[in-house]
């Protein structure tokens, strides 16, 4: 606050919004409290970047008051943990696939889940977030929603916020912990002018007051947004580091020629917001990947475009046809690292357009020695398999290109109809098949546990008693977990891809060990 008071006393063009902000400022500094921080939230587990936007609801004397001849029965009480955006007939999943687990168990688990590992699981884990199924059956209390917040918060942890929206908006924004979330959500994909409307519509959002005054500003009340600035200063709810932002925020003029503020260690999408409006957002690289969504917009430059497409790629966040839109977009000034990813990944698709087989050959060989070591080979072949896979090479770039379709989602054909030229094609074309591959004397241990995964589609022992318990849901998430590389094994990966068949998952267990095969090994046990 000294340096606000100091900023304003050597400043001679207040104006009279900047008077009336100044003066408030002035009484902050004079009337300031010992400050207290609220708990907003029981929520203990909720995402640590989470904006502190809603306060709890104070208790509403008036309808507590119940005569004594008035009964009160609830009538077919809906769980928000059943809502989802995938119906049964497009995820395949058995409406009770939940059966008798613990809704604490599985929101453990949905929150454990990593941010990246074989494409095929997080495709697996995100369709789980998503599908519509029957709550957990022992659920006594159904007004608890932790497997519902558990959902999104893995969502929000992947950068996948456009499905988080989504799953939010359909079981509706009318409780304080759900609607953190979508609050956090508009402001980062750009719609804080939404966010601010639906808080002011919600008679049942409190919101705190550094998201009052935000909201406020945005709608063009100024003077209300000082005012408030004062009063929750000075009632201990705004911290000075918030006071600071908060300030240059609704009059950046006032501090013209001060030094930036310091980097906030403790950002929040709400902070990041208001920094970015007077020019001091900070790079969204080593922040939650949820940030990296505000770098795929063009102002934030095409470095950052770059980083941000490539990181939410990686976790399954974005679509590898935004990832290309983005790399295409004009061509690289400098070279190595990310530039050498987009020259290649240009060429290619230059070379393939020409339909220059020595071209497409040289660029192809390019293209996956730069993307593979950054785990982008998958997304490369989720775009050029198919066209790839009809181009007449022979020999190195033929080899190249059945790899690159092993890895996208033309790998049964590619097995059915081509004949394996190495030792190494045939294992993955087995794979491929659904077939346990044969071994060679010398065949590594991630080998090895990757075709006992395809001895049979047999329950393996360790799931057995989850899916004979009706848990069958619990056992997947279990599964996930460990073909992420969580700590892992090679029995453990056996194991997994075995569930995986034994449930009726062939295609995801199949493209799970190609991507463990193919791609650069991970550390596991």
């Amino acid at each position: 606050m000294r340096k606000i008071s100091t900023a304003l006393q050597a400043s001679g063009k207040l104006g009279a919004f900047g008077l009336l902000l100044a003066v408030v400022l002035a009484a902050m500094v004079s009337a300031r409290l010992e400050a207290q921080t609220p708990q907003m939230s029981p929520q203990d587990i909720a995402p640590p970047w989470l904006s502190d936007t809603v306060t709890p609801r104070a208790l509403d004397v008036a309808s507590q008051i119940v005569t004594e001849d008035i009964r009160v029965m609830p009538i077919g009480p809906i769980s928000r943990n059943a809502v989802g955006l995938l119906p049964v007939q497009v995820t395949g999943f058995p409406s009770g696939l939940w059966g008798q687990s613990k809704t604490s168990d599985l929101a453990a688990l949905f929150r454990r889940l990593p941010m990246t590992g074989p494409p095929a699981i997080l495709d697996l884990t995100e369709r789980l977030a998503l599908a519509e199924l029957d709550p957990p059956a022992n659920q006594s209390d159904l007004s608890t929603d932790d497997l519902f917040l558990a959902r999104i918060d893995m969502l929000l942890a992947r950068g996948a916020l456009e499905p988080a929206r989504a799953l939010i908006e359909r079981a509706g924004v009318d409780d304080a912990e759900t609607f953190r979330r979508w609050f956090d959500v508009s402001l980062l994909l750009g719609q804080a002018d939404r966010a601010c409307a639906a808080m002011r519509a919600n008679p049942d959002i409190a919101p705190t007051y550094p998201a009052r005054i935000f909201c406020l500003a945005r709608g063009g009340d100024w003077s209300a947004a000082a005012l408030s600035m004062g009063t929750g200063t000075a009632l201990g709810f705004i911290s000075e580091e918030e006071a600071d932002l908060i300030a240059r925020f609704l009059d950046p003029e006032l501090f013209e020629g001060e030094p930036p503020l310091p980097l906030d260690p403790d950002i929040t999408p709400l902070r990041y917001v208001m920094r970015a409006a007077i020019a001091e957002r900070p790079a969204s690289l080593g922040l939650p990947l949820a940030f990296a969504h505000a770098d795929l917009a063009p102002q934030a430059g095409w470095r950052a475009q770059l980083d941000a497409a490539e990181r939410l790629l990686r976790a399954g966040a974005i679509e590898p046809s935004q990832w290309l839109a983005i790399a295409t977009s004009r061509r690289p000034s400098a070279s190595g690292g990310i530039w050498e990813r987009v020259a290649a990944v240009q060429d290619f698709d230059a070379s393939l357009l020409a339909g220059e087989m020595e071209a497409i050959g040289a660029s192809l060989a390019r293209a996956v020695t730069v993307l593979e070591p950054a785990g982008l080979l998958p997304a490369f072949a989720s775009l050029y398999a198919e066209r790839l896979g009809r181009q007449p090479l022979t020999g190195a770039p033929a080899s190249l290109a059945r790899k690159v379709e092993l890895l996208s989602r033309h790998y049964e054909s590619l097995a059915l109809r081509a004949v394996p030229q190495s030792p190494e094609e045939a294992f993955a074309f087995a794979l491929a098949r659904g077939q346990s591959p044969l071994l060679s004397a010398t065949a590594s241990p991630r080998a090895r546990a990757l075709a006992a995964g395809f001895d049979a589609a047999t329950l393996p022992e360790r799931y057995a008693p989850l899916v004979t318990e009706a848990r069958a849901g619990e056992a997947l998430l279990l599964a996930a977990l460990t073909l992420s590389g969580d700590g892992a094994d090679f029995e453990d990966i056996s194991d997994a891809l075995k569930l995986l068949r034994y449930l009726g998952l062939e295609d995801t267990a199949r493209r799970t060990a190609l991507q463990l095969h193919l791609m650069p090994e991970r550390p596991i046990r």
